[in-house]
């Protein structure tokens, strides 16, 4: 299948900091199937992370470069993939305002998915009006990519619900389809928990296992990790259900005949939670050895990083201006073009 009719797939990340297990657990490793099989844009989302860290820009700019750089280690393939820079795309920007036309705050803040990062960043009503814009803002950037396909977690399927309700009134208003919609694609692996048991694996609540561990680093946050509580003796039967190592052996080992054993014998009593986590500790170590050496090596060159953002970038900006150009033209604004 020629790169033109593959299907069109857009995900990425807000560059807040490096990626962690949670992102390859719930996209990274989705992102890898997909780079074969679709025509796939990887988006550093840097405007969108001001969104609320506008008091510290320089941490957003920092880190688009670390995330690319795990993009890589991980083995995305830069010419099955584009890369490409949010803050570099104006047409995305232009995008966004011509869309807010066509929604209202009400709508904006009906969202479960914005509705509940409002409640967990404790905003109250001083929400900074780019964070409420978001959906708008995501619309525009999986409209601006003719994206079909968008992987996204399950609290996230809101987002593009909202995109495609956008999208249906832009063309009703043109009286033509001239954009399409996308579709969500939920991974297998629900949300990581963080090693301490929390809901979100989190950089900022420093439950995270980053995909640059070193083996000591690992080691400790297996040790860590969050299991029975009741399961005092290893002699006593334990829950599977909620312990934090079991749900991390389901993710990652990829002998799911072993684990399966691991919870019966939990279960009925016998095992102890260190060798559930000694178990865990060789997955992990094993899973991101090779990721920490390929990250080590590209970032002793970063000229060759920033020489694959710039292709892309290229990219992107010829793909999402030429989308804008049709939306202009569409709402009757291209009258100088």
């Amino acid at each position: 299948m020629s790169a033109d009719t593959r299907p069109v797939v857009l995900t990425g990340d807000r560059t807040t900091g490096p990626l962690h297990l949670g992102h390859y657990a719930g996209s990274l490793r989705n992102r890898l199937a997909l780079q074969h099989s679709h025509r796939q844009f990887l988006l550093l989302a840097d405007t969108q992370a001001l969104t609320d860290n506008a008091r510290d820009p320089g941490k957003v700019g920092r880190n688009v470069l670390e995330v690319a750089l795990d993009y890589l280690a991980v083995g995305i393939d830069p010419a099955q993939s584009t890369i490409c820079v949010q803050s570099a795309l104006p047409a995305l920007a232009e995008l966004t305002l011509l869309y807010l036309n066509f929604v209202t705050v009400a709508r904006l803040e009906r969202n479960p998915t914005i509705r509940q990062e409002i409640q967990a960043r404790g905003f109250g009503r001083d929400i900074p009006a780019g964070f409420l814009c978001y959906p708008v803002s995501q619309a525009a950037d999986i409209t601006g990519f003719r994206a079909t396909v968008v992987p996204v977690g399950e609290d996230q399927a809101p987002l593009i619900e909202q995109t495609n309700e956008l999208v249906r009134r832009l063309n009703q208003q043109a009286g033509r389809d001239i954009l399409p919609e996308a579709r969500a694609l939920i991974p297998a692996v629900g949300r990581l928990p963080g090693v301490d048991g929390r809901a979100k694996m989190s950089k900022s609540q420093g439950n995270a296992v980053p995909l640059s561990a070193s083996p000591d680093e690992i080691r400790d946050a297996v040790r860590r990790m969050y299991t029975d509580p009741g399961h005092v003796r290893a002699a006593d039967p334990g829950e599977v259900d909620g312990n934090v190592v079991f749900t991390y052996l389901d993710a990652f080992d990829e002998d799911a005949a072993t684990v399966a054993e691991l919870k019966a014998r939990y279960r009925r009593g016998g095992l102890g939670d260190m060798a559930v986590k000694r178990r865990l500790e060789e997955v992990l170590q094993a899973l991101l050895a090779p990721i920490r050496e390929r990250r080590r090596h590209l970032a002793g060159d970063p000229g060759h990083v920033m020489d694959v953002l710039r292709r892309g970038t290229r990219l992107a900006r010829e793909r999402t201006q030429a989308t804008l150009e049709v939306v202009r033209e569409a709402l009757g604004l291209a009258v100088l073009a």
